[in-house]
């Protein structure tokens, strides 16, 4: 994780970061609406190739550290990064899709995980933690709080429902560089951390297994997977800490 410093950011500034949001989050809802079995993981990197283009904005991911796509696409027990290709998605399987892009020199970064056709009674319970960790999570990003009140609260939440976070990597800050300060984990103690402060945009981003916590790290590099084999899930959006609620910047 890169960090270059928690930033404050102006009213423009969020105000170009919700664009690129808006495109993240366009990219997305074409994604998911592509998702299904047959498809290969490399078709949906070419179709957010062009819908990001498209929209006038550049993919995030290409080329960040050398990775070599442009959306991340981590199928069942891959946590995150997993690099698009010649793998064929499957009736049951569970995709990550994580998308990010710059427009005017701001960044947007947003994943949803959606079902392939039909899955198990585990995969759709998985799915709607995580989901509901991700709202939970943004629930708790206020103004006056402290990030481990919001890390505390995405592990408790997950915990409680019998499945469990992952440790090794986490959600960060975000505005003109993809990885900004503070760095973000999915669980951590109340009252601990970098004080909430309005400007602040956050990249919030609960990754849940549905087995033990523990991951590896493939031998391509990047996709991390499991270590104990069990499916996982991964959703993510971009905030701004306001006065009020959270903005959420990633939304059509």
């Amino acid at each position: 994780m890169e960090g270059k410093g928690i930033v404050i950011k102006s009213s423009r500034e969020i105000e170009l970061m919700r664009e690129a949001g808006r495109v993240v989050a366009q990219v997305l809802e074409r994604l998911k609406k592509e998702v299904a079995p047959g498809r290969k993981t490399g078709e949906l990197d070419l179709i957010a190739a062009e819908e990001i283009a498209r929209r006038g904005a550049r993919a995030s991911f290409l080329g960040y550290r050398d990775y070599p796509a442009h959306i991340c696409t981590s199928v069942n027990n891959e946590v995150v990064h997993g690099i698009p290709g010649g793998r064929v998605l499957q009736e049951g399987d569970i995709i990550s899709l994580d998308v990010g892009a710059i427009l005017e020199g701001f960044q947007g970064d947003a994943a949803i995980t959606v079902g392939v056709g039909k899955v198990s009674e585990q995969a759709g319970r998985l799915l709607g933690v995580t989901q509901g960790a991700l709202e939970t999570a943004i629930r708790h990003c206020r103004r006056g709080q402290r990030l481990g009140d919001v890390s505390f609260a995405i592990q408790k939440y997950v915990e409680e429902r019998g499945f469990s976070v992952v440790r090794e990597y986490s959600g960060h800050g975000i505005g003109r560089e993809l990885h900004e300060e503070p760095q973000i984990p999915n669980f951590g103690l109340p009252g601990q951390g970098p004080l909430l402060r309005r400007g602040m945009t956050l990249a919030l981003e609960p990754m849940v297994n549905a087995g033990g916590w523990r991951t590896r790290l493939d031998t391509n590099g990047w996709t991390v997977l499991t270590d104990d084999g069990g499916l996982s899930a991964h959703f993510e959006h971009t905030v701004a800490i306001t006065d009020g609620d959270a903005e959420v910047l990633t939304v059509l």
